[in-house]
């Protein structure tokens, strides 16, 4: 079996992402410093850990499991925190990125998968947004997304390194076995948000902001089924090693949903009322981002199945009531 190196294998998608690699032939090797990852979330293979940013470490752990791909998830991800803290993104994001990008091609390894956002492409209004739309992003999460992936342009123009680029968009469910799950300290994620309100782990939801120029007035997003997302990963891979060119994909469903539509869905699947109350909007956060996935299902074979908002509710209620970490 062939090893790939995972950064941020003990966070939410990384975790799912070493369970969908190991399942493919794969043995996935995580590296997380555990600064939001949790060590119980390292299930599928070896645990390795460090920084982004210290390149002895990073030396070491190549060279120790001459991975044939990196599969790189590790990032810093608030898009409010990134407008009151810059600095904190570009360093962690892109430095630990760049060093990372560097410590691959120096170790031989030519085959990177990267997971970047559709922050990448900032506020663009009732728009189906494809993978030639403009970049243009408004917060600090998402510009340093996208400097990741022009440094990926360059290195491969200087050094061959091939890569696959995935720009998601709102990623919820859990895996329904049940033996990982999505779990944040602080929570900041929608779905699991609404879930403590539900359960009393919280007194209300926030909904902020009631405005926006939509049908409800709240901002309105693409969600993705978690196991759909990593299915995704693990096609990018086998693309990259059937040698084929460099790429862009957009993972998401094609349909927006309001934040208002979510916690009327929840409903039906959780058979329990959502307190909420209505806050200011915060700043970064976009109207609308609405994913076209036509070249990952024409190009890599892609098709979401779980990603529904009924499913993606019912795996992440399950896990909830049922899933923790300790670190």
């Amino acid at each position: 079996m062939k090893n790939v190196l995972v950064t941020g294998g003990a966070g939410y998608i990384g975790s799912h992402a070493c369970k969908a690699l190991l399942a493919a032939g794969y043995i996935p090797v995580t590296y997380d410093n555990l600064s939001t990852g949790w060590r119980d979330a390292v299930k599928f293979g070896p645990f390795e850990q460090g920084d982004l940013t210290d390149r002895a470490r990073l030396d070491q752990v190549l060279a120790t499991y001459k991975p044939v791909a990196v599969v790189h998830f590790a990032a810093l991800s608030q898009v409010g925190e990134s407008m009151t803290d810059p600095g904190k993104y570009w360093h962690n994001n892109v430095t630990g990125s760049l060093t990372l990008i560097q410590a691959t091609v120096d170790a031989g390894c030519e085959n990177f998968v990267f997971s970047s956002t559709c922050a990448t492409y900032g506020e663009q209004d009732n728009v189906l947004l494809d993978e030639d739309s403009m970049q243009d992003p408004i917060n600090a999460y998402g510009a340093s997304k996208r400097a990741i992936e022009d440094i990926l342009r360059d290195f491969e123009m200087a050094f061959g390194l091939k890569h696959v680029i995935f720009r998601y968009f709102n990623v919820a469910g859990a895996d329904p076995d049940g033996e990982v799950g999505e779990f944040h300290q602080p929570e900041t994620h929608l779905i699991p948000l609404m879930l403590d309100a539900i359960d009393g782990k919280r007194p209300a939801l926030t909904i902020y902001g009631t405005d926006y120029d939509t049908d409800d007035g709240t901002c309105v997003r693409d969600y993705v089924h978690v196991m759909d997302l990593v299915d995704a990963h693990v096609l990018g891979l086998k693309w990259l090693e059937d040698g084929k060119d460099s790429r862009v994909f957009n993972l998401g469903t094609g349909r927006g949903f309001s934040v208002r539509e979510v916690i009327d869905h929840s409903r039906s699947v959780t058979n329990k009322e959502v307190p909420f109350v209505e806050g200011d909007r915060r700043a970064g956060d976009c109207t609308k981002l609405v994913s076209g996935s036509e070249r990952a299902a024409r190009e890599l074979g892609w098709h979401p199945e779980r990603s529904t908002l009924q499913v993606m509710i019912k795996d992440a209620w399950r896990w909830h009531q049922n899933g923790h970490y300790d670190k």
